[in-house]
């Protein structure tokens, strides 16, 4: 079961670093306004269990009907739920993307299913990702669906995890036959508040009432519901708009850094995280050493990319330590 095992940024069991460049929290966070929500919310209390209230708050911010929203515990919950529901359903394969979430393949390997790493014919549930992880870039995923099987007989499901935080470009609508899947608690810096939701297509009722039937009791809770009712309010959305083109300075000044520390820098991320590959032959050493120092950053092994790592951006403060860290490990060796 080895294989089963997924790997994720964040705290470990060193605690949380102080300079957590592992995750692709928004660094301008938390949302003052969603941290308030957060703290006050009930916790004495059970959530409604149909989440009347929420469900038709989020549907108005989507401009799509009640019926259509389906809530979560969190993505990687909504990911092992909506692929217990391809199994159910006779699905044999999935398709994920080449270099992607591993709950994704996961979730199907959990359930004894064949994962392709490309769009396929026979994948009866496929998985998009835009802007990607960790690479930040479009998914060609999403162009190649039209070809892909019948829509009817597939789910298709985009990722839409970093939406909120694209610096650059802007993206196409999604393709209206796919799912959407949207956990806010990164654009809003508040990780740790597990909560998601996403949005059938257009005529996917009966999908999204067989995903609602297939939860547990309550899969969000009290401060989950707080964090999504918080998430959908104007002032959150401004507050939001603002920490972008912050995000895209620090964003520049990280890759120039990088770039003078020699790293090679991947091109082509729309969001606020890219990925590097440093000029060493022993990454994990490099790696470890940082990590020492209070600075941690995402190996991207796990994802099909061996020697690179993934960065999210961060502010100035935590880019100097980086750099000094660095420099610090090249002396030493």
């Amino acid at each position: 079961m080895a294989d089963l095992q997924a790997v994720h940024g964040g705290t470990d069991a060193q605690g949380a670093a102080p300079h957590d460049f592992s995750t692709n929290s928004n660094a301008c966070g938390p949302c003052p306004a969603a941290l308030a929500a957060v703290q006050q919310a009930d916790a004495t209390r059970y959530p409604d269990p149909a989440y009347t209230d929420l469900r038709a708050q989020l549907a108005a911010f989507h401009g799509v009907e009640a019926a259509r929203i389906v809530l979560a515990g969190s993505a990687s919950e909504f990911i092992h739920r909506i692929t217990a529901l391809a199994a159910q359903r006779g699905v044999r394969a999935v398709a994920v993307p080449p270099h992607g979430y591993g709950d994704y393949a996961q979730a199907a390997r959990a359930r004894s299913l064949a994962v392709h790493t490309e769009p396929h014919s026979t994948a009866g549930l496929h998985w998009a990702c835009e802007p990607s992880s960790p690479l930040g870039q479009a998914d060609a995923a999403l162009a190649a669906w039209p070809a892909a099987g019948d829509p009817a007989q597939t789910l298709r499901v985009l990722d839409c995890a970093y939406q909120p935080l694209r610096l650059h470009a802007h993206p196409a609508p999604p393709p209206p036959t796919c799912w959407q899947l949207w956990t806010p608690n990164k654009a809003l810096g508040l990780t740790g508040v597990r909560a998601a939701y996403a949005i059938a297509p257009q005529g996917g009722d009966a999908d999204a009432a067989a995903l609602a039937a297939l939860a547990p009791s309550w899969p969000t809770g009290a401060h989950g519901v707080a964090l999504l009712q918080a998430w959908v309010q104007p002032a959150t959305q401004q507050w939001l708009a603002e920490c972008l083109p912050r995000l895209r300075e620090w964003k520049d000044r990280q890759i120039a850094l990088c770039t003078a520390l020699g790293w090679q820098v991947q091109p082509g991320s729309q969001a606020n995280y890219f990925c590097a590959r440093p000029p060493v032959a022993d990454l994990p050493a490099l790696l470890r050493h940082l990590r020492a120092q209070g600075i941690k950053l995402r190996d991207c092994a796990s994802f099909g990319l061996p020697g690179v790592v993934r960065l999210g951006v961060l502010a100035p403060e935590a880019q100097e330590a980086l750099r000094a860290a660095v420099r610090n490990h090249a002396s030493a060796w």
